[in-house]
């Protein structure tokens, strides 16, 4: 299938989608020659490049960090996105910062790219919060639980925006699981209906919890949006440069007013679907091997060596960085105050109601009746 993509920069492209996806670097860092996609990284100098590696490999220990923190203990549940890097990182830099991301529970890195505090964002996962990060304080909406809401959220903001007279867009972050749900397809035919800068950004991971994709689609998944009118792009999600052309190549459809755009990111979920998941039941080590050779930082890294930007000092700076954000992590998480029970009505509603302090009222007399009060 081909489909015809207009930009307001460019010529017009035809983007194949025949189970082939955009690459602009191999598993070996090498460079490759992408027409259409090659003008959108052509600004990208040696410290920006360092930028999306340094992004990539501190995203990587925050996982790593709250995956050891869950096994500890201290913190309940932890969703790992170890291996999808690039599509997180790469889309997250091609927005706008008053862009409005809408995610499910894995854009942990694209919330670390918005600026959330890293306490915040563990926060919920210690159960010290109902949903995380106040959304307006990072321009991002707390994880959404339900698989696959998060897009028609995305639509009505986006809708929004084109009623206020806004350049603003809204994207909207899933799995491949997602795609099977009603809410994302409802999400398109309102997208495409009204034209809503929005773009759908489809991480394939391989696996809806333990379900191979293979078992959700025959075809590629980004072929589905063009049968609802929108044009779609099918990338390399292991490749950051192919990843941030083709965010920013539908960032600039979505504002010039042509409509919602959909991206289709292939990469690989390397970690359990959470932490209760024992990913050792559904796939083989030679499955992850195989994954693990395409790894969007290693390929960045050596992508950087071959320009002569990954000098030791780099190198050391990108680690120092990690270990210090690793230990406000860590830090910050040990240090959030424990909640009080009664503090669960307290954003709930945006305003005041009978019902809700009904609710409360019985609850605090329950607590009352345990002998210890709002504090125990």
């Amino acid at each position: 299938m081909r489909v015809t993509v207009s930009t307001t920069h460019g010529p017009t492209m035809l983007l194949t989608h025949s189970g082939e996806y955009v690459q602009l670097l191999t598993p070996d860092g090498e460079r490759v020659a992408a027409p259409g996609f090659d003008p959108w990284v052509a600004d990208l100098s040696h410290d920006e490049l360092l930028s999306l590696y340094e992004d990539m490999v501190v995203s990587r220990r925050i996982d790593t960090e709250a995956t050891a923190l869950q096994r500890q203990g201290e913190i309940g549940l932890w969703p790992p996105l170890i291996g999808q890097e690039a599509a997180q990182v790469a889309s997250a830099h091609a927005l706008a910062s008053d862009d409005f991301v809408f995610g499910s529970y894995r854009e942990n890195a694209v919330a670390y790219c918005r600026g959330v505090d890293l306490a915040t964002m563990i926060s919920v996962w210690r159960g010290n919060a109902n949903a995380g990060w106040n959304p307006y304080d990072i321009n991002m909406a707390a994880p959404a639980i339900i698989i696959g809401t998060q897009a028609l959220h995305a639509v009505g903001y986006a809708m929004g925006c084109t009623f206020d007279g806004s350049d603003q867009l809204a994207i909207a972050y899933f799995g491949d699981g997602a795609t099977s749900q009603g809410d994302v397809n409802e999400a398109m035919v309102f997208a495409a209906s009204f034209k809503a800068p929005v773009i759908f950004f489809c991480q394939n991971n391989q696996y809806a919890i333990s379900e191979p994709v293979g078992v959700q689609t025959t075809k590629p998944i980004a072929d589905r949006a063009p049968g609802f009118g929108i044009p779609s792009i099918r990338v390399d999600g292991n490749d950051v440069l192919a990843v941030l052309a083709a965010t920013r190549i539908a960032a600039d459809h979505a504002r010039s007013g042509q409509g919602p755009m959909y991206i289709e990111a292939v990469t690989y979920r390397m970690g359990a679907h959470t932490t209760s998941d024992d990913p050792t039941r559904y796939r083989d080590d030679d499955e992850i091997q195989q994954w693990r050779e395409r790894d969007p930082i290693d390929r960045l890294h050596r992508y950087l060596e071959g320009l002569g930007a990954m000098t030791d000092e780099a190198e050391s700076a990108v680690a120092a960085k990690a270990d210090a954000v690793a230990k406000t992590l860590r830090d910050g998480c040990r240090s959030l105050a424990e909640p009080q029970p009664l503090s669960f009505f307290d954003t709930v509603f945006a305003e005041p109601n009978h019902h809700l302090a009904r609710q409360r009222s019985e609850y605090e007399a329950y607590l009352a009746s345990l002998g210890g009060g709002e504090g125990r």
